[in-house]
């Protein structure tokens, strides 16, 4: 038996994307984001709203990171979709998020999230959506298994729950893509 809920921005899993980004004058600034994700293979679109500080600082300096919020670091990645730069000027120092410049983008890296994607501003698409290109992900080497790739138990990012507004975290196994469905051909 199923019970309908109308219409809901109910998406699941949706990842909790910290935006970093520069302002004109060079002052950093992040935001928590659950509305974007991958736009092909090498490119992101992201959901922001023309208000958004982050967004008018894309727009002037061409150029974003995606980070992938943490288990580790909730209260932080909270605190930046809450609060706006607009009215905040010590948002990020009040976050503890630390930066670096990232080697690719003119953008901020947060140090604190291990996994980022380094983007280049394509364009502002007709509905106001950002779609960037990815030109570089950068994972801290904590976070990364024997294997050379992202361990999840060690990254272990976290997901916004829409329904409940909670945020969990991703990474129990579940089976093998591009080869468990192959038991039924």
């Amino acid at each position: 038996m199923r019970k309908n809920f109308g219409t809901k921005s109910w998406f699941y899993p949706l990842p909790v994307l910290i935006i970093g980004t520069y302002s004109e004058d060079g002052t950093a600034d992040a935001m928590n984001a659950a509305w974007g994700g991958l736009y092909d293979a090498d490119k992101v679109v992201l959901c922001l709203s023309a208000g958004h500080r982050t967004t008018a600082n894309i727009k002037a300096r061409g150029a974003f990171t995606v980070s992938f919020a943490d288990a580790a670091h909730v209260v932080a990645s909270d605190y930046v979709g809450m609060v706006s730069a607009n009215s905040e000027p010590q948002k990020m120092e009040k976050s503890g998020f630390h930066l670096t410049k990232s080697e690719f983008v003119d953008a901020p890296l947060i140090d604190e999230l291990p996994v980022a994607l380094e983007c280049k501003l394509i364009k502002v698409n007709e509905d106001g959506n950002i779609i960037g290109q990815i030109v570089n992900v950068s994972v801290d080497e904590s976070v990364l298994g024997e294997d050379g790739s992202i361990d999840f138990a060690k990254f272990r990012p976290i997901s916004f729950e829409p329904a409940h507004n909670a945020y969990h975290v991703l990474g129990e196994k579940a089976g093998n893509a591009f080869q468990d469905g192959r038991k039924l051909k």
